[in-house]
């Protein structure tokens, strides 16, 4: 709160109730002035990044096989559980090839059991000079070509099995379906634009945010290494789009090991317990990043002005202001900056309206008792 050209007499008793700890309020002449004394305290600070949620497994459903939809066997938004059919394929050509292969495989298991008999009897008859060998090596391909027909059609009964089981679409993961821009009569391929159906597993989610390079490499020099921070981080919390705080705290579990070229950032990944199902697949949020500091210097920022990118405070030498520079970290809490390098502990400085002083001005500190 500013107080120029608040009258001295009339407001003394408030200057001296709203004096905070380590803030005195300075006089001069009709105007008050409120200073601070620097010293070492601890800070929790901030910094919030926009973050994009998505499911920890998030799944695009598409028919293996061509056909017409017959039955949707779910609702849209519903939650489903692995393995839960969700559509049916139009299953008649499917049963009818299926058949076919089945039949196929016992025709080839007739010929080759045939075959067999045929080399068998031949063989006998080779060893007694009934036949020729080459009669023998005839029934020998024949025996040959009849087991890779078996084989040939035992994979096609499999690949027909396979496509019949195919026209009962299941869900691959637990979680919650999508809307479905399908209806029945559909006719769909494997090559559709659109999925069937979206399943996402929320139970748990993951928010996607981005850090610049120079935060990531603080970080990293904080904790030691990229792992260390991994481990070591505290919990952070999720800012719903609405602007509450969600219920649960999150955990940074995935640091990107590469730096995007075109926007110089940083990937990081934070994981949220969701056994509510608030949080949805494609949403967002804000990631707030606590960073806790110990014995640090920590000012108002409505003691600091900024002339071409360089912060400035007004310390009182001699009972006089003096324009020093100082150093911030890049955190702040929004309303107080924590200096790296400038100030010294027991440093007087102005706490409110450093934009509005000039070098020298008069500085008077009011002490107790004082009218």
């Amino acid at each position: 709160m500013n107080r120029a050209f608040i009258p001295l007499l009339m407001f003394a008793g408030l200057a001296f109730s709203s004096c905070k700890e380590g803030t005195k309020t300075v006089a001069k002449e009709d105007s008050y002035y409120e200073i601070h004394e620097v010293a070492l305290s601890d800070r929790t600070l901030t910094t919030g990044y926009s973050a994009a949620i998505s499911g920890v497994q998030t799944v695009e459903i598409r028919p293996q096989v061509s056909g017409m939809i017959t039955d949707i066997l779910i609702e849209e938004g519903e939650s489903v559980h692995k393995g839960q059919v969700l559509f049916i394929i139009d299953q008649t050509p499917y049963k009818a090839a299926y058949e076919i292969a089945v039949a196929n495989v016992k025709s080839a298991e007739a010929s080759l059991s045939t075959a067999q008999l045929v080399y068998e009897s031949n063989k006998d008859l080779y060893e007694q000079d009934v036949i020729s060998e080459f009669d023998l090596m005839t029934a020998q391909n024949n025996l040959t070509e009849a087991e890779a027909r078996l084989t040939l059609c035992k994979a096609e009964e499999v690949n027909a099995s396979n496509n019949l089981s195919y026209t009962e679409v299941r869900s691959p993961v637990n979680g919650v379906a999508s809307m479905i821009p399908y209806r029945v009569g559909a006719l769909v391929s494997s090559s559709i634009t659109q999925p069937l159906v979206t399943v996402s597993d929320d139970s748990r989610v993951y928010a996607y945010f981005s850090m610049a390079e120079n935060q990531m490499l603080d970080m990293v020099q904080q904790y030691g290494s990229l792992n260390n921070a991994i481990r070591q981080m505290p919990e952070v919390e999720l800012i719903l789009s609405n602007g509450q705080t969600y219920e649960h705290k999150g955990k940074i579990n995935a640091i990107s090991g590469t730096i995007s070229e075109s926007t110089g950032a940083v990937s990081i990944r934070a994981v949220f317990n969701n056994r509510n199902h608030l949080l949805r697949n494609g949403g967002s949020g804000t990631i707030v990043i606590p960073v806790t500091m110990k014995n640090c210097m920590a000012i108002p920022q409505s003691a600091t002005f900024e002339l071409q990118d360089r912060v400035f405070v007004y310390k009182v030498v001699d009972g006089k202001a003096s324009a020093t520079e100082i150093q911030v970290a890049p955190q702040n809490n929004g309303t107080e900056y924590i200096v790296t390098k400038g100030l010294e502990i027991g440093d007087i400085i102005v706490a409110e309206g450093a934009g509005l002083l000039k070098e020298g001005t008069v500085i008077k500190i009011r002490e107790e008792g004082e009218e």
